[in-house]
């Protein structure tokens, strides 16, 4: 009998660009931050789906793109999610993503996907500090008190 081995391959890549260095050594403290940073996703036609790991003092390790999607969805699995959460050896992540038409108001799909996480999450030990929909304003579940 043949076993597969399975080894974790990831590369860090080098930014010289010194307004994103910027961002990621930032440690960020609000929903309305986030939203800032990743503010280039309002004009996209498609759902993205993204996360960004963050170690314990809450800098950001990684920004993961877990799914792109149609205009009005976005697959997302929590296997996916965490597969390079755990590469990461993130303490913390904050879930992002978009809506095309604008309005940022979550679906009863994004509630149920954001519950889903947060319990995987917490088998894990990773908290999730939020969940943030970008449209033409932002929708935070932390600052709602859903989170």
């Amino acid at each position: 009998m043949r076993f597969k081995v399975i080894k974790a391959v990831y590369e860090t890549l080098s930014v010289n660009e010194p307004d994103i260095a910027e961002y990621a050594s930032h440690h960020y403290t609000s929903s309305a931050q986030v939203a800032d940073f990743l503010y280039f996703l309002k004009p996209e036609c498609k759902e993205y789906f993204i996360t960004l790991h963050l170690d314990g003092k809450n800098r950001i390790l990684c920004l993961d793109m877990v799914s792109q999607g149609s205009l009005n969805q976005s697959l997302v699995h929590p296997r996916e999610v965490f597969k390079t959460a755990m590469l990461s050896s993130a303490a913390a992540m904050i879930l992002v993503h978009n809506h095309p038409s604008g309005d940022p108001t979550p679906s009863g799909e994004d509630k149920e996907l954001t519950h889903r996480l947060i319990e995987g999450a917490e088998i894990l030990g990773i908290r999730v500090l939020d969940h943030i929909i970008i449209g033409d304003s932002y929708f935070s579940f932390a600052e709602r008190g859903l989170i």
